[in-house]
């Protein structure tokens, strides 16, 4: 079973924590934190937190939902391709429903389809002036799954 969750992670801990303890052998919460870990492959618990913690961005295909910001602006809408460049992956994403990205009131600039390259944990290494980065990527739950 894989985890999808700290949350999931810590019932798993603390249940056996309770079955330890039934059994007679009592452990700390942060040993079964770290048996949890290990059971699921991380070095220990901080990895696995992180690992859980960390937008899931691993996979990205075609066709999934994702969600996100684009300048500033909120998103829905579905992955169109997605490659590899170098240390990033290059994006491009079809919106539910066009975004202005431009935040003057005298025009306009709707966006259908945006792109850029993000790093692991969804961002993209270009910021806007005002530090926040251009695009920010995140999967959501397949419909019915």
């Amino acid at each position: 079973m894989t985890l999808q969750s700290v949350e999931e992670a810590k019932a798993q801990a603390k249940a056996l924590r309770r079955e330890l303890a039934e059994q007679g052998t009592p452990i700390r919460q942060s040993e079964a934190l770290e048996r949890i870990a290990r059971q699921h492959g991380a070095r220990d618990w901080n990895t696995l937190h992180a690992r859980l913690s960390a937008p899931a961005l691993r996979g990205l295909r075609p066709n999934m939902p994702v969600r996100g910001r684009y300048l500033g602006q909120d998103f829905t809408g579905r992955i169109v391709s997605v490659t590899k460049a170098g240390q990033y992956r290059r994006v491009k994403i079809r919106l539910d429903h066009p975004v202005d990205t431009v935040k003057f009131d005298s025009f306009s600039n709707w966006r259908r389809t945006v792109q850029g390259l993000i790093a692991e944990d969804g961002r993209s290494p270009e910021k806007t002036s005002d530090g926040v980065p251009q695009l920010i990527v995140e999967r959501l739950p397949l419909r019915g799954a």
